[in-house]
């Protein structure tokens, strides 16, 4: 169902496919594409519009609210609200020898319910902790959104990239075919020349296809982050560059203690504790104090009452052990939560490093030394070619040598950024890359 989707995609985004292609024709469904109306973004852009409209952040923000009640609540002078009470009767009364007496009396109390263990400091320490808490996990839920996005966006890029290579080695084929078809009918080459030639003519725009359909979905998934109109499929912008980060080992591993993911820990962890200091507190009883006033009597007798009243539960049958264990297993989990990721976090930085530094060396080796070299080889059996001094082999094997080494390059630089995005997620720190750049020139041509 997947593949008959995108397939009407392509379709649709594509319709020059459903025709032969002429020599050249390869390119009109990407500029077609190009042309169809869908945004051009280049990342500063694509963040700003995933830190605005992404679900999984909004989600996140969507718990402030909670937390800023909660702290409100434990910002009051007492936890528990005074209780008013009044009490009002009309009492009738047959002296000896007289008649009857009716007269109202009433009664009016205010009673306040006092925490005696430090229950509210306990409570205010936890609310503010989960506020500062959530604060540090909105801030890593934004980091690994970014994360997403970039990665997201560099595979728009990438692809988008690989198709205008894909196109120029099709015109290199297509001229090729051109030059041998003329070769056959004038009786110079064979015709398996002129059906090798026209093999990887169509080769090369089946992988075009393929090409599209890949991009036409990673369209779809950095618009689905984006949170973009469903007919909106964004075309990228900008530069691929896999230059060496502005930052060592020793500053990435210096910054991962300071992470947003661990701070958040931290304070879970503190909120935890104040909870589980508050349900054992809650376990001694709160005093209650009342103050009673009233009028009761005859008229001609009334008598004026004030009452001071004390209450205390007995602590007897019920010791707050659930919420006691409930409170302590939260710790506890809390606790194993943040070890497990103080404990893995600097391995895991110093494997993404070696990883980097690896994938970087060989972007760099690609462009270096074998990109220029194969590029020359291009153009040399080109005019080799067309002189007549090498055949169509010789050619279509040059061209495919080169067009094999620009995917690993562009794979390598895909799988270069992977990794240093994970590695700045891990480590906590931002995005060194404020805008992606294309592959030089020099090195891809």
């Amino acid at each position: 169902m997947r593949l008959q989707l995108l397939l009407l995609g392509v379709a649709c985004a594509f319709p020059a496919y459903g025709q032969t292609l002429a020599p050249g024709g390869a390119q009109a469904p990407y500029r077609a594409a190009a042309q169809s109306g869908n945004d051009v973004l280049t990342l500063q852009q694509a963040w700003m519009l995933a830190e605005q409209a992404n679900p999984t952040l909004r989600s996140a923000r969507a718990e402030v609210p909670a937390v800023q009640g909660q702290v409100r609540d434990t910002q009051g002078l007492l936890w528990n609200n005074p209780q008013l009470a009044t009490d009002l009767s009309r009492r009738r009364a047959t002296p000896a020898g007289a008649a009857s007496q009716s007269y109202p009396e009433w009664t009016f109390g205010i009673a306040q319910t006092f925490e005696l263990a430090g229950q509210q400091g306990y409570r205010r320490r936890a609310a503010q902790s989960d506020a500062a808490a959530l604060e540090h996990n909105i801030e890593d839920v934004r980091r690994q959104v970014r994360g997403e996005v970039e990665l997201a966006f560099t595979r728009v890029l990438a692809l988008q990239q690989r198709i205008r290579l894909e196109q120029e080695a099709l015109k290199v084929v297509e001229d090729a075919a051109s030059a041998v078809r003329k070769r056959v009918e004038a009786g110079e080459d064979s015709r398996l020349e002129g059906n090798l030639s026209a093999v990887e003519a169509e080769r090369t725009r089946n992988q075009l296809v393929i090409l599209h359909e890949q991009l036409l979905q990673a369209r779809a998934d950095l618009a689905a982050l984006l949170q973009l109109p469903p007919s909106n499929f964004p075309a990228v912008s900008g530069r691929l560059d896999a230059q060496a980060p502005p930052y060592s080992l020793d500053s990435l591993l210096a910054s991962a203690a300071s992470r947003p993911q661990l701070r958040a820990l931290e304070l879970r962890e503190d909120a935890a504790r104040n909870r589980l200091s508050l349900e054992r507190s809650a376990a001694y009883p709160d005093i209650t104090v009342g103050l009673t006033t009233g009028r009761e009597g005859a008229v001609d007798s009334r008598e004026r009452l004030t009452m001071l009243s004390v209450s205390i539960p007995l602590p007897l049958f019920r010791r707050n052990a659930t919420g006691i264990g409930r409170a302590a297993s939260d710790l506890t989990q809390t606790q194993i939560e943040r070890q497990t990721v103080n404990r893995d976090i600097e391995a895991r930085i110093r494997n993404l490093w070696q990883r980097l530094e690896s994938l970087r060396d060989r972007v760099q080796r690609l462009s270096g030394s074998v990109l220029p070299a194969l590029a020359e080889n291009q153009r040399l059996s080109s005019v080799a070619f067309r002189s007549g001094e090498i055949g169509l082999l010789q050619l279509l094997l040059v061209n495919r040598q080169l067009l094999d080494a620009r995917r690993d390059y562009l794979d390598a630089f895909g799988q270069f950024i992977e990794a240093r995005v994970a590695l700045e997620q891990t480590a906590g720190i931002t995005g060194a890359t404020e805008q992606l750049r294309n592959p030089d020139p020099a090195n891809i041509k």
